[in-house]
């Protein structure tokens, strides 16, 4: 029997696992259930579009073409029956439908926490998660001109917003509830992120918790606490994201944190013959051994990728998430993974960071610059627990945090990272790569704590 696999959502978890089911089953019945008219678009890219570095949004599509694989543009899934295996569905044209499956995939993804804001639907007051929303915004930048943008969040979208209107040339503030900007890294990063953005005119305003947008005259006036006052043309909020997984609840599916749907490594649900991936299911995290909540699109794609091939018969598992991130803010890139000082302690390691300052390749060949590396690990064990990199843009950042993210996957210790055969010539590295000069800083400087576990020091 030809098997129909039903998918609701069409971004990376949804499209990842309607690609490897085919590639699986050429002969598979693969349906994808989009409600907007965007399948598989980036996202990510979204930021890039508004500056107008990237300025025609198609190409913002990861995929035009879906061989063997139906999707249906406008359709809104509305309700899950478990007992008749249906997918009750609106159609945009066609109006009610109701679907069989198989298999059924929820890959519904997240969606942007409503902020506790007064007044925060007011023109000119944007979340931003959707290609939607994106033309809405663009369509007000180009239509009221604004000169003067209050970004609400300091995390990696609202960063990335702040390098994007600033380069449209509209005066930009930030403001962020938390201590620093770009909270998932160490302090010492996040202000050297917040001086980044100052030197190129943003204003940034931390431990803000912005409580009201009112329109006065032709503009609006942000308000909070600690005397934050800031008049503008546009607001953007950027507060975090939840995971969609209402119709997975509906139809009696089990939440773990922070609400999203649970599974287990197979991304099977529990209920049978339906699978969850995405942004609306929880993560396994390889080093902590556990299920959590950690929306990234890179997961989502390797979610989506072992549903496709569990639900069509194949043994796969999800191998984990380690958090792994990087953003470009300027001229600055920032990446992480693992677990910083602070997680690693709460998990019950003895961890201990020590930081680095190094040259990205050999000093003699020019245009060399520096990178600042923290490695956190464990003082018993020696083994890594995570890593942040901070450098200027083209210093192999990324690259080279996945480095770390590679080793953390295989349980390495900081001195085996030492060991690791890398490459190198003067204008990209050196003989020993900064990765491994970096894991050696730790090592020397780790031979100088106190033994007890008593006696944790940073």
């Amino acid at each position: 029997m030809t098997p129909r696999f039903l998918i609701i959502g069409g971004s990376d978890a949804g499209i990842s696992a309607a690609l490897r089911a085919q590639e699986i089953n050429p002969e598979a019945e693969i349906e994808v259930l989009l409600e907007d008219d965007f399948p598989n678009y980036s996202i990510c890219g979204l930021p890039f579009y508004l500056s107008g570095e990237t300025p025609d949004w198609r190409s913002l599509a990861h995929r035009t073409e879906f061989a063997g694989i139906s999707v249906r543009r406008g359709h809104r899934a509305t309700r899950i029956n478990r007992h008749s295996k249906t997918v009750e569905v609106e159609a945009e044209v066609k109006g009610h439908l109701s679907l069989p499956y198989d298999k059924l995939l929820i890959a519904t993804g997240a969606s942007p926490v409503a902020p506790r804001i007064d007044s925060w639907q007011l023109p000119g007051i944007f979340l931003l998660h959707t290609m939607k929303d994106s033309f809405a915004v663009h369509e007000y930048l180009d239509r009221a001109k604004p000169r003067r943008a209050v970004i609400v969040g300091a995390g990696y979208i609202g960063l990335e917003m702040a390098d994007a209107l600033t380069h449209r040339g509209i005066e930009v503030t930030v403001a962020s509830r938390t201590k620093t900007v770009l909270a998932t890294v160490d302090s010492e990063f996040g202000e050297t992120v917040r001086q980044e953005l100052e030197h190129h005119g943003i204003a940034v305003s931390t431990n803000v918790e912005v409580q009201r947008i009112t329109q006065v005259s032709d503009h609006l006036h942000v308000s909070g606490s600690q005397g934050f006052e800031q008049d503008c043309e546009l607001v953007l909020i950027a507060v975090g994201v939840k995971p969609n997984a209402t119709l997975g609840i509906e139809a009696g599916l089990q939440t773990g944190e922070k609400g999203a749907l649970l599974t287990n490594r197979k991304m099977e649900s529990g209920a049978p013959d339906i699978y969850v991936a995405g942004d609306c299911a929880e993560t396994w995290h390889r080093l902590l051994k556990r299920h959590t909540y950690l929306p990234l699109g890179t997961t989502a794609h390797k979610q989506g990728r072992t549903a496709g091939e569990t639900a069509l018969g194949l043994h796969r598992e999800f191998a984990g998430s380690l958090g792994t991130q990087v953003v470009k803010i300027f001229n600055r890139v920032i990446a992480r993974t693992g677990l910083r000082q602070d997680e690693a302690q709460r998990e019950g390691f003895r961890p201990f960071t020590v930081e680095s300052t190094l040259n990205d390749h050999k000093a003699y060949y020019p245009g060399a610059t520096q990178l600042r590396a923290r490695v956190t690990a464990d003082l018993t064990t020696g083994r890594l627990l995570g890593a942040q990199l901070m450098g200027t843009w083209g210093a192999e950042v990324s690259k080279r945090i996945d480095i770390f993210a590679a080793a953390l996957f295989h349980e390495m210790t900081v001195d085996e990272v030492s060991d690791l055969d890398l490459s190198y010539t003067p204008p990209l590295s050196s003989p020993w790569d900064p990765v491994q000069m970096a894991s050696q800083a730790w090592s020397l400087q780790s031979q100088n704590q106190p033994t007890k576990e008593s006696s944790c020091a940073r």
